[in-house]
């Protein structure tokens, strides 16, 4: 070989599903590793309802993420639907790589996660987060009980919110991810609509506002999108399961309405780096976190 010749450079690429039960961090994690805010957060549980891609591309590494709802015991059909959108997750990927949470250890590897773990027929990583939250103590009780379920060398512990040890994270994620072309140009962050994002943002805003069972009985729907000169129009719908929530929603004189639009609109804004219309309605759809034919309206059930 000449002494100017290229040495190929050898790269992997995968996808990696991000499981864990709710609240553990999998959204943060997957906007950590982006280094831009994909994934909704808030601080109340089983806010993730639909997988949410992320891409990760390196010059070595393109890892596709996709970021799924928290592993539970499903109560109802929506439900149902965000499990099944679980198992088709781990069913695409290459990689598994499960959260638990150290400052809630004990409930966040219960038996779900334990059976799920147990039965993984694909390379799987194990990220303890939250460290930051856990005395030194407990990271070696939680250690040592992870090591009866999976390889030492497969196990890191990490801090999504201030990055800790994200970088040996990723050295994981490349060691497992099969070698291969990259699937997607090196840009591309997502391959998920600007609608999508969209609606997710406005239903965070609805997550942070209200209270209660409120915000898990709303489902958003971009009704209108249109690119325009000097302001984008966005028409959505905010679908809630009673006309008493709707007047919650609302808000008196409709104050409540307008908070989470505003705050939406800003959010939408910054995402897409150009300024909107964000025009807001409120509509009542009876019970559809049962009804298959709303969940497949609002992308939950395909």
């Amino acid at each position: 070989m000449g002494r100017g010749a290229d040495i190929p450079v050898v790269t992997k690429s995968g996808y990696v599903a991000i499981l864990g039960r709710p609240n553990v961090g999998k959204s943060t994690l997957l906007n950590a590793l982006l280094g831009q805010k994909l994934s909704i957060v808030t601080a109340k549980p089983q806010t993730t309802r639909a997988r949410v891609v992320g891409i990760l591309t390196t010059d070595t590494l393109q890892a596709i993420f996709l970021d799924t709802p928290g592993l539970l015991d499903p109560k109802y059909r929506l439900q149902e639907a965000m499990v099944k959108q679980i198992e088709t997750c781990v069913k695409d990927s290459d990689l598994l790589l499960f959260m638990v949470d150290a400052s809630d250890f004990e409930f966040s590897f219960d038996e779900i996660l334990r059976e799920s773990l147990s039965r993984a027929k694909k390379p799987s990583i194990v990220a303890v987060n939250k460290i930051d939250c856990a005395d030194q103590e407990t990271l070696s009780i939680i250690n040592r009980e992870l090591g009866d379920h999976q390889h030492p060398d497969r196990i890191v512990f990490i801090s999504a919110l201030r990055g800790d040890n994200l970088d040996q994270l990723k050295v994981l994620i490349e060691q497992n991810l099969p070698i291969g072309p990259f699937l997607y140009p090196e840009d591309v962050l997502s391959i998920q609509p600007e609608r999508f994002f969209t609606a997710e943002m406005i239903r965070e805003e609805v997550f942070e506002k209200l209270r209660q069972e409120i915000p898990y009985s709303i489902a958003v729907k971009i009704d209108q999108f249109e690119e325009k000169e000097g302001k984008d129009y966005i028409r959505a719908i905010i679908y809630v399961e009673k006309e008493s929530q709707k007047g919650i929603v609302i808000g008196a004189g409709g104050a409540m309405l307008k908070k989470i639009g505003a705050s939406s609109r800003q959010k939408i804004e910054a995402f897409l780096d150009r300024p909107v219309y964000l025009d807001l309605w409120v509509k009542v759809r009876k019970n559809w976190r049962k009804k298959d034919s709303a969940l497949r309206e609002f992308g939950y059930l395909e």
